[in-house]
């Protein structure tokens, strides 16, 4: 009489089923581990570091094709973007440099300026910035800029560099050009005009959009490796 054979099915507990798969690939691979790393995060310092120097000018900006105190606003918005970038660095407000340009003979304020305030001011680098406002384009179809207030596209380009009052070399420039539509603009004498003291969120934004983006090599950056 044959004696029956019984098959009993069972089931393995996960653990035991993790076990032999990792005790099979550690057999196939001849024993070697592999480490998976996580990806780590490093600091890269600015591009353009300000603290060998210590001590900085900055020129109130510049602005043309407009009126107000726009030059104001960026010139501030410049100052704590670079001190909120680099803490320990000094930044030495000059004011304008209207005066010194012209008694330089400079068509421009540049490198002479720079070197001009420089000496006088006592500080190895000057930075100088020109905002340029352009294309107002009125909305609504409205013709001309005769309205003392209307809705326009404004564009801005702003332009900062960096220069040595040693030499009068320039060490460094960065630029940017932005548009956006404003609000409530008030034209005065076919200009734009841009009050400071209760300036509208749209053109502040504007310049704080410029701003951020001219001084992006001032601050540190974190690098995943």
């Amino acid at each position: 009489m044959k004696e029956a054979i019984r098959l009993s099915s069972f089931r393995t507990h996960p653990a035991a089923g993790l076990l032999s798969a990792l005790l099979l690939a550690m057999a196939c691979g001849g024993g070697r581990r592999t480490v998976v790393r996580a990806p780590s995060r490093v600091l890269i310092p600015p591009r353009l570091d300000l603290r060998p120097y210590g001590r900085v000018g900055l020129v109130l900006f510049t602005i043309e094709k407009a009126k107000g105190e726009l030059d104001q606003v960026a010139t501030m918005r410049f100052s704590e973007n670079l001190l909120a970038a680099q803490p320990g660095v000094e930044v030495l407000e000059l004011g304008s440099g209207e005066s010194e340009r012209r008694r330089v003979g400079e068509r421009e304020m540049g490198a002479a300026t720079a070197q001009s305030l420089g000496a006088a001011r006592r500080v190895p680098v000057v930075f100088i910035g020109r905002l340029k406002m352009s294309n107002v384009t009125p909305s609504g179809g409205i013709a001309g800029l005769s309205l003392p207030h209307l809705e326009a596209t404004v564009s801005a380009e702003l332009t900062v560099a960096l220069y040595s009052t040693e030499t009068g070399g320039t060490l460094w420039r960065s630029s940017g050009v932005s548009s956006r539509k404003i609000g409530g603009l008030a034209i005065v004498g076919g200009e734009p005009y841009f009050n400071a003291k209760d300036p509208n969120k749209a053109y502040a934004g504007l310049v704080y959009d410029l701003i951020d983006y001219v001084t992006r090599d001032l601050r540190p950056t974190w690098e995943t490796q």
